[in-house]
């Protein structure tokens, strides 16, 4: 295997994918280095890419009128971000901007998207990957918002939770 192949074999998001998937991926995807405050790309940009993170911190940024940016979630190694280039209509839903030096995976998702839908048994399996990564997205940023305010709600007797 070439060094991109082995990359992306030894990445935690594509363990124990067949090596002719990892090989077609290869051929979509290149190994970048970003520098500290690069911005991978903007909430509504078209999602045309995903990531891999090798090395490196990614935070997920969205605005909120009268906070402006606010951090949602940091990415880091092992971990993957971009979902978006999946899930039509193909637009990033959050901010991503790099925090520390990144190494990255950067995979062509429009290019993997087309494959996908030629091959089903790929299609499936990069579905089942995405919803597995989503849901512990999705887990994380409701612990977020449980620490954020949670310190707000009093219990009550059958287990419910006020303001």
């Amino acid at each position: 295997m070439k060094t991109l192949e082995l990359a992306i074999a030894k990445h935690p998001f594509f363990d124990d994918l067949p090596e002719e998937d990892i090989r077609s991926i290869a051929g979509q995807a290149n190994i970048v280095n970003f520098k500290e405050g690069d911005v991978l790309f903007k909430e509504g940009d078209d999602a045309d890419k995903f990531y891999l993170i090798i090395k490196g911190k990614v935070a997920l940024e969205t605005y909120t009128p009268g906070r402006g940016v606010i951090n949602i979630q940091t990415v880091e190694d092992g971990e993957m971000l971009g979902w978006s280039w999946l899930v039509a209509p193909y637009k990033y839903r959050f901010a991503a901007k790099v925090i520390t030096k990144t190494e990255m995976i950067v995979i062509n998702g429009t290019q993997l998207r087309a494959d996908c839908e030629k091959k089903p048994v790929l299609g499936y399996e990069m579905m089942k990957r995405m919803v597995r990564a989503i849901a512990l997205r999705l887990e994380q940023t409701r612990l977020m918002l449980m620490d954020i305010y949670g310190k707000r709600y009093k219990k009550i007797d059958h287990g419910g939770y006020y303001l």
